[in-house]
């Protein structure tokens, strides 16, 4: 059985991303979570160096295969599990899935930084002062809202792609960061982020998330523990 590797659920984005796509395509894995830390050699860096030469998660290891790099994983699930369309069918569409991929994984520093998931916490505060001080925040969200509703009145939606495909899992996080610092996007997006929360494979990771109650100092720029 396939085995992925992940970090804390509510703060590791890299990690929900393939851990939501192999859930929601309902292809079996075995989770392997290991807890973030920050000590000197670590839990973590034991264990997650023995599978990964980069040393940070998400891993999928396959037999003796390991792959990391979320990219590289999605592309990896889509050729061994064909038959479950990970990317759009249709040739063109399938370019733009994965250019709108790579534009996530790339890219969008700015809300990254100022904005890291945490699915637990509400701050809408801080959401509003992130809005008002964070010009490259604004521009990440207007970037998001172009590609979002472009996607969606093109396709049709429910999805980014009409049907669940990687586009999907990759902005999954995304949806969280919008949602825990409520910044303000409109009624369309609105509307997608609420599908894909109601998606059973996000649901089911944000349900573990919640679930944690794990808190890491170096992980709450924003709050302090309770």
């Amino acid at each position: 059985m396939l085995k992925l590797y992940i970090g804390n659920k509510n703060y590791s984005s890299w990690s929900m991303r393939p851990w939501v796509l192999l859930r929601q395509a309902g292809i079996p894995f075995e989770e392997v979570k290991v807890r973030f830390d920050r000590d000197a050699d670590s839990a973590f860096q034991k264990t997650v160096a023995a599978v990964s030469p980069a040393g940070l998660v998400p891993v999928l290891v396959d037999g003796d295969l390991a792959v990391w790099d979320t990219l590289a994983i999605a592309e990896y699930l889509a050729e061994r599990f064909p038959e479950r369309a990970l990317w759009p069918r249709d040739t063109r569409a399938r370019a733009r899935a994965r250019s709108v991929c790579a534009e996530m994984h790339a890219g969008f520093s700015a809300l990254r930084s100022h904005c890291p998931m945490n699915i637990e916490a509400t701050l809408p505060q801080v959401g509003a002062l992130v809005w008002r001080d964070q010009p490259a925040v604004r521009a990440d969200v207007q970037r998001i809202v172009d590609m979002w509703t472009g996607l969606l009145e093109q396709h049709g939606g429910p999805m980014l792609f009409g049907e669940f495909s990687i586009a999907d899992a990759f902005f999954a996080p995304v949806c969280m960061r919008l949602k825990t610092y409520a910044l303000p996007v409109p009624a369309p997006v609105t509307d997608y982020i609420r599908r894909v929360g109601a998606l059973p494979g996000v649901k089911a990771w944000v349900d573990d998330a919640l679930a944690e109650k794990d808190f890491l100092d170096f992980e709450e720029p924003y709050r302090t523990a309770r």
